[in-house]
């Protein structure tokens, strides 16, 4: 049995709470045991410079974590005049696998900035950031459609992010701050509804890892983000049912919106 009960292959509780904040387009509070999130979402019709004029939209993200979100309390980045290499990382993880499942036609000429801020670590706060700002998107893409400024949600498909690891010799899911500091093994898996994988991240602790030990943390991944899309689904209702309606290239049709148009 690992540290807090569960057997190797078992999520933690996790928990989405919509609406978790009054003034966002799209607000969530992800709980993965004793990691909690907030995530939300902004609209913002002031698109970076390379997407201006172009009818195009953007996705970014941006993360951080409250100082005595764990156990011993870390100075903000703000003292320090600088974000962190961590943040910054993270942050840019976020972003990339949000962005791979956004039709940026169909969005318009807009920015969707997701801001994911840490208020209790306890291991994989990044995937939980992902999971998490993925619903928060989604609602702020509904708001849109439903306020009439997009023809419908340009989003392509579900995507969710879990960690996995090695701890004494055993493949393990979502693994706790415990488990994750005595990993032999440590990695990251964004991947979609499909199957389709947004990004792998792996790293060996002293001793290499076998293939066989990585076909085995994949398919523990594969497991846990299926869990985690159907956790998504459940706390989304109604609005799942149009997320994925849409191609990666999909283009919206003459006379819906001009380039350029916010």
């Amino acid at each position: 049995m690992r540290v807090d009960g569960r057997g190797q292959s078992d999520l933690r509780p996790v928990k989405i709470t919509r609406n978790f904040t009054k003034h966002a387009e799209g607000s969530v509070l992800i709980e993965m045991g004793d990691t909690r999130v907030i995530c939300t979402a902004t609209v913002d019709d002031k698109v970076p410079p390379f997407k201006k004029n172009t009818g195009e939209g953007w996705v970014t993200a941006e993360y951080s974590m409250l100082p005595r979100a764990t156990a011993c309390r870390n100075p903000r980045d703000i003292n320090k005049l600088r974000l962190s290499g961590r943040s910054h990382e993270i942050q840019r993880l976020i972003g990339r696998s949000l962005r791979s499942v956004v039709n940026f036609n169909i969005l318009g000429e807009r920015v969707i900035i997701i801001d994911c801020d840490v208020i209790q670590a306890d291991g994989g706060t990044r995937t939980a950031a992902i999971t998490g700002g993925f619903v928060a998107l989604v609602d702020a893409c509904k708001k849109l459609k439903d306020e009439g400024l997009i023809e419908k949600i340009p989003i392509t498909d579900f995507l969710a992010a879990v960690s996995v690891g090695i701890v004494e010799d055993t493949e393990m899911l979502d693994l706790c701050f415990e488990e994750d500091s005595a990993a032999q093994t440590d990695m990251n898996v964004v991947m979609t509804e499909k199957g389709e994988f947004i990004e792998v991240q792996a790293t060996a602790e002293e001793n290499p890892f076998k293939k066989e030990q990585l076909d085995k943390l994949l398919a523990l991944a594969e497991k846990g983000i299926k869990e985690l899309i159907a956790i998504q689904k459940e706390a989304l209702g109604n609005i799942s049912s149009e997320v994925g309606g849409v191609s990666k290239d999909e283009k919206i049709c003459c006379g819906d919106q001009e380039p350029g148009e916010a």
